[in-house]
């Protein structure tokens, strides 16, 4: 079998070059992989090939066998994602080389088109460019399924696969580069795929690192040239203007439930990230020495230039090593002293002077720039402006790190303190505590206790600000980024962190006009806390000591908005209305006193999570929403599919930007984003109906049992996929339960009910009160109400993905009847529902025909999806009649990774 296969691999890549000339090269690539895919399988496991080919071979309990068509199956599911990457960024590669940038939905081009075909001033860009900061945060939860190793051969894998698009290979050359695709499949047959043992932070920091350098610090610089010649197509004056696109992280610096996040880790974190940002600008530096060979007695450099270069030499402290090279190579010189003092900020041993700050840094490299364009403008362009691009957008940092912790943690610290210092004991939530935190905030000092005084939690949160301290006075104060203060549910909450700030030393300045360098961002994540948001920030910013603080940050509070934990609390409908409710209700009120929000909005890559595409998500946020900075998290099992890869991750950015950039200046004109009365108030009513309904089906007695049984949840733990535990503090109630799991759990089994559930019921109740009229506004909202569209549009795709036969299954695990039948009926129900309500709406026949690219990518991997899906019930079974289940098989834990591939999430 493996021969003929592998002659079939040959006939493949002979007809490699005719097919990469037309529109089947999609088809030639899908082919091409699942031939090579058969033939690894056929040599290393030929017993699954039937089962490959749709053939159901499971009957007996063979754990090498089902483990070996999990195996291929994940493979294929993962060489699929990779030659849609391909093919998506070879389309757009055509459209532009047809049609110009600007042909090319979400660029810089097309975006500046789209803006003067509204009459938009294009004079306006670089300025709004210039005050607007856009900060993609990458977060390792839910964290990466794939080990490094894994993701190094994907790389190869995609790496292979644009070598053989070109067609100036001979038959020869490129039967070799079959060949060697076909062994980086093998290698990845041959490679383990699962983790024994759970990631450490240090490793997940390393693995936040990693994309910058094999990806994202390219395509800073990419995104770069890309803004510069848009402009130059809009004939705008600019040039030094840098799209402000800088990254944060939270990776190493969350410490929401876990506990492994030390302020020595966050240390390890700040100090990895400068290293791998330093590293990034001396490999351009040296490329630029290497390069830029002029001579001064090749050109008239007039005497001043030549000192003002010579000024950096004469900084460095390699004065002496410098003078013997490169004699009259005057750029050289100076980029070598540059490189010098950069090297001298991670490794002080070299002897020359570090840079005391990324402005010193910058000042000698445009003195470079501003030099050397005098004789070559274009060689300067070339090798100069890539370093400041890659400067502006990561300083010595990488990415800022963020801090994240929960409040109950804070609010515990607070109380261990005041015992402390010999105050009574006062209740949280009373006047009393209020009070107190108040005369505190104004009065108090640093304190010293000694170690032994405090609980261990109060102690590491001391530790932590003493870690911030240091980093604020560090070579880039940037590495430093928010204190994100999650579960926020009062004023109190947040007077508190700034409390603990000014005890740990953060307050500067005299009493009565002292400040606290902190920037505390309020992480509103409950259906009742979005609501109370508007009316906590008025509270907490009109305090003087906090308005004093907020101009060390521009006088802009940025409050950060959670989707995940609202949707498990509310549902999808609810969740999404009342997060762009919240938007509105924010803005207005901040307005009234005089303050600018700015707003980070933590999405995850599902649906239920409040994934959706970049450029439809931004174009239905709420007019005006987006101020002077836009933060979006990219969180850990996206990152791979996004920034793995510098073309994807340049097209990702690029859509990114130019999707704020319209939106901050035209969203105000935009007839589908302004307020519309009865819009809003039918939104209103049918996210009251949607969450009234959710949140009968997850208080039905027996539910829990419910979700426990009918899905993989519990023995999600043993996949090893993250360093967080599954809830925040050890307890095992659904409030407890981080939303990752609870996405996992009803993605795995096919019910993805937070995805959709009550949208059925919420249409069906309205259309049966207001009549006629009622159908008339829901299909006026329909054309016209951007967040309504997005709302169907992602109901529509999560409904698609729900799998009622397959849901049985799953549901056939809940041991008690009763429960099961009356659970399992209520989802089917309101699936029925809610399938014939968007048929009525969308006037369709079947669900997602307006979706046919996903039509398309599910059925390819439908017919190994079900077999997955039926082994991993049967595994279940299997695992929970042991008397010992804490053990869970590799089997079952790879058929949970094989599922989430499939499906594109995890949680």
């Amino acid at each position: 079998m493996g021969n003929q296969i592998h002659k079939l691999s040959i006939e493949v890549a002979k007809k490699a070059e005719i097919f990469s000339k037309n529109t089947h090269y999609s088809s030639w690539l899908r082919h091409l992989l699942w031939t090579l895919l058969c033939e690894v399988a056929g040599r290393r496991a030929p017993e699954i090939i039937p089962a490959l080919s749709d053939k159901n071979i499971f009957e007996e309990s063979n754990d090498e066998l089902r483990q070996n068509f999990l195996h291929a199956t994940n493979i294929w599911f993962h060489l699929l994602r990779i030659a849609e990457e391909n093919i998506l960024v070879r389309a757009r590669r055509k459209i532009e080389s047809d049609g110009g940038q600007g042909a090319v939905k979400g660029t810089f081009a097309s975006t500046f088109l789209r803006l003067k075909e509204h009459n938009i001033d294009l004079g306006k860009i670089p300025n709004n460019v210039f005050k607007t900061q856009i900060s993609p945060t990458i977060t390792a939860h839910p964290t990466e399924g794939k080990r490094e190793t894994i993701l190094d051969i994907h790389r190869r894998i995609y790496r292979a696969i644009v070598d053989l698009e070109s067609n100036r290979w001979t038959p020869f050359e490129r039967e070799k580069h079959i060949e060697n695709l076909r062994n980086e499949i093998d290698m990845l047959w041959l490679t383990g795929e699962l983790r024994f043992e759970r990631p450490t932070p240090a490793e997940e920091i390393n693995w936040a690192n990693r994309f910058f350098k094999n990806a994202i610090f390219q395509a800073q610089i990419d995104i770069d040239e890309k803004f510069r010649r848009a402009l130059v197509g809009i004939k705008s004056p600019e040039d030094k203007i840098f799209p402000s696109i800088m990254f944060h992280s939270w990776v190493g610096g969350d410490r929401d439930g876990h506990t492994k996040v030390t302020a020595v880790i966050t240390n390890q974190a700040i100090e990895a990230n400068k290293k791998n940002a330093i590293e990034a600008l001396r490999d351009k530096l040296n490329s630029a020495i290497k390069n830029i060979s002029i001579s001064a007695y090749c050109y008239p450099f007039d005497q001043n230039t030549l000192v003002s270069l010579s000024s950096i030499v004469m900084k460095s402290g390699k004065l002496q090593d410098i003078s013997k090279r490169n004699q009259g190579e005057v750029f050289r010189k100076s980029l070598t002293a540059i490189d010098f003092r950069l090297e001298a900020i991670i490794n002080p041993e070299n002897g020359a002077t570090p840079y005391a700050s990324c402005e010193e840094f910058r000042k000698d490299l445009d003195l470079v720039d501003n030099v050397l364009s005098l004789a070559a403008r274009e060689i300067s362009n070339q090798y100069i402006r890539p370093i400041q691009a890659l400067h502006s957008s990561c300083g010595f940092r990488t990415m800022s790190l963020d801090i994240r912790q929960n409040s109950d943690v804070t609010t515990g610290a607070i109380s261990n303190i005041w015992s402390f210092l010999g105050f009574d004991p006062i209740e949280y939530g009373t006047k009393e505590w209020s009070d107190r935190i108040y005369d505190e905030l104004k009065n108090s000092q640093e304190i010293k206790p000694n170690i032994g005084d405090l609980k261990e939690t109060t102690v590491e949160l001391l530790d932590l600000f003493d870690v911030i301290k240091d980093a604020k006075a560090s070579v880039d104060p940037k590495c430093l980024g928010s204190f994100i203060l999650s579960m926020t549910r009062s004023n109190d909450d947040l007077l508190g962190v700034m409390l603990i700030a000014r005890y740990a030393g953060l307050a500067t300045g005299p009493l009565g006009s002292d400040i606290i360098d902190l920037n505390l961002v309020p992480l509103f994540e409950t259906i009742d806390d979005l609501r109370n948001a508007p009316n906590i920030l008025k509270i907490y910013c009109s305090v003087p000591i906090i308005r004093r603080s907020m101009k060390e940050f521009n006088s802009v509070q940025e409050v950060m908005l959670g989707y995940s934990d609202s949707n498990k609390d509310g549902g999808f409908i609810c969740s999404t209305w009342e997060v762009n409710k919240a938007q509105k209700n924010i803005v207005s009120i901040m307005n009234e006193i005089d303050t600018k929000v700015s707003f980070f909005h933590g999405r995850g890559g599902s649906v239920s999570r409040g994934g959706a595409p970049t450029g439809r998500a931004i174009a239905a946020q709420p007019a005006g929403s987006i101020g002077n900075c836009f933060r979006i998290t990219e969180q850990g099992e996206v990152v791979s599919s996004k920034f793995a890869n510098k073309g994807t991750a340049t097209r990702q950015l690029e859509l990114l930007a130019s999707s704020v950039l319209f939106h901050q200046i035209y969203s105000n004109n935009e007839p589908e984003l302004l307020a519309t009365p009865d819009y809003d108030e039918a939104l209103e009513a049918l996210s009251g109906v949607s969450q009234a309904h959710y949140r009968n089906l997850l208080e039905t007695e027996g539910f829990i049992n419910y979700f426990e049984q009918a899905s993989p949840v519990k023995e999600l733990a043993k996949l090893n996929i993250g360093s967080r535990p599954q809830t925040r503090f050890g307890a095992s109630s659904l409030d407890d339960l981080r939303a990752i799991p609870w996405v996992f759990a009803w993605s795995q089994n096919r019910h993805l009910i937070t995805g959709w559930y009550g949208f059925g019921s919420a249409l069906k109740s309205f259309r049966s009160y207001r009549g006629e009229a009622g159908d008339n506004i829901l299909k006026s909202m329909f054309r016209e109400s951007r967040i309504f569209r997005l709302i169907v549009d992602e109901v529509e795709k999560s409904i698609y993905l729900t799998d009622l036969d397959i849901a049985k299954k799953y549901s056939n695990l809940v041991e008690d009847k009763v429960v099961r039948q009356k659970i399992f009926k209520k989802i089917e129900d309101e699936y029925r529902s809610s399938v014939n309500m968007l048929l009525w709406l969308c006037k369709d026949k079947s669900i997602a025909k307006r979706f046919p690219i996903l039509q398309s990518q599910i059925k390819r991997k439908d017919p190994l999806l079900q077999q997955s899906h039926t082994l991993q019930v049967s595994l279940l079974k299997e695992h929970r009649k042991l008397d010992n289940n804490e053990n869970i098989s590799p089997c079952l834990l790879q058929s949970m990774n094989c599922i989430a591939t499939g499906l594109g999430w995890t949680g």
